[in-house]
């Protein structure tokens, strides 16, 4: 694999930071978790296992071991640096005057390891008047101007799918990557820095930059794309489905579809992606009365066949029993868990190589599972380790 032979600390909390530990664990590396005694806050969320252990998990933690350290106490110090010494990369999503508060800033550890790679995630940055400030996905989606497009005048809607931090956690697993071209190249280490907010203003990138050069001034539309028609969910009899038609060669064979190709295709309101998408209620009233009295299954064949990109919209049940899913072999059984009654169906590393195979090896770690193994291997001895827990430290 990729990254075997490499070591990553892991420090992150919640999603930004452990998932983009988890990606790089997929590729092979050794990742430890290193967390509090009980376990962190991110290991509890929408609870799947009879102790309370939940789904964020089992997406963040697969592949890693379990190390538990009182990072706040003193005493910590001496582990943390044997543990830096040995690492290859630190993955830590905490603001600046924390990092240097627990040690974990890029000075402190690179006088540890000269070559480390420090990954961090904020919300908003280390410099500005936000600085300091935590955050959480939502709060990214709010202040990049998404909430307000995705719903309607007077009520902004923010997506479900937290797909700032998921997004922020690539964006640095990137990062990483290119750090560590860079220090094969040079044998130096870096910081790699990346932001919630920052993430969200690249995925919202081509409204901001229409916003800045035209002034133009959108509302929300909700699932209607504003640029485009008909791109915009519609109800079928048994359920509903989301069409994107996008340039003319696709508006040509919709209009075909609906009988009535030349009242569409030589009309100049609907002559190009914007003007249809400015003069889309027709359109989509159009479409809709197609669909009305389809079932979903008949109005998707009828799409399909006219070559016209269009989709279910799927209750979270639905999407794991879909066969392209299972086909592709997108989720991974993940059981054995204590506490776990069914196996968890895992999203895997959703990149394939051809030559370099990655993803989910083995299933999270309980809380502390494995702080003997890696104490051990730093060279702590068994009487140093028991005091260390009697002390509260591990």
């Amino acid at each position: 694999m990729l990254l075997n032979g490499m070591r990553v600390l892991d420090f992150g909390r919640y999603v930004a930071g452990p998932y983009c530990a988890t990606l790089l664990g997929y590729l092979g590396a050794d990742v430890i978790r290193i967390e509090r005694r009980g376990g962190g806050e991110d290991r509890f969320i929408a609870p799947v296992t009879a102790t309370g252990e939940g789904a964020v998990l089992f997406q963040t933690a697969c592949n890693k071991r379990s190390l538990t350290l009182e990072l706040g106490k003193p005493e910590a110090t001496g582990i943390l640096r044997r543990l830096v010494a040995t690492a290859d990369v630190v993955v830590a999503n905490l603001p600046p005057a924390s990092l240097a508060s627990l040690g974990l800033d890029y000075a402190t550890l690179s006088s540890i390891r000269p070559d480390i790679i420090l990954a961090t995630q904020t919300a908003f940055g280390d410099t500005g008047p936000y600085r300091d400030r935590g955050g959480f996905d939502g709060i990214g989606q709010a202040m990049s101007g998404s909430m307000y497009i995705t719903g309607v005048p007077g009520a902004p809607a923010k997506a479900a799918a937290p797909y700032v931090d998921y997004t922020t956690a690539v964006l640095a697993a990137f990062g990483v990557l290119a750090a560590i071209l860079h220090r094969n190249q040079t044998g130096e280490g870096q910081e790699v820095k990346t932001s919630l907010l920052g993430t969200a203003l690249a995925v919202f990138g081509s409204h901001l930059i229409e916003q800045g050069v035209t002034g133009i001034g959108r509302v929300g539309t909700g699932n209607r794309v504003q640029t485009s028609s008909p791109s915009d969910v519609f109800a079928t009899s048994d359920g509903h489905i989301l069409t994107h038609v996008v340039g003319n060669g696709l508006f040509k064979r919709w209009a075909r579809l609906m009988g009535d190709e030349e009242r569409w295709t030589l009309d100049p309101l609907y002559a190009t992606d914007q003007s249809r998408g400015d003069n889309s209620a027709p359109i989509l009233a159009r479409m809709q009365a197609w669909c009305t009295g389809k079932t979903t299954s008949e109005a998707l064949a009828e799409l399909q066949k006219a070559g016209i990109p269009a989709g279910p919209v799927y209750r979270p049940q639905q999407a794991l029993e879909d066969p392209q899913v299972k086909a592709m072999h997108w989720l991974h059984s993940v059981s054995g868990y204590p506490g776990l009654a069914a196996a968890a169906p895992v999203p895997d590393l959703p990149v394939q190589f051809s030559r370099s195979p990655g993803g989910i090896r083995s299933g999270p770690p309980q809380v502390g599972e494995h702080t003997d193994a890696v104490l051990t291997s730093l060279g702590y001895t068994p009487a140093e380790i028991a005091s260390f827990r009697a002390g509260g430290l591990i």
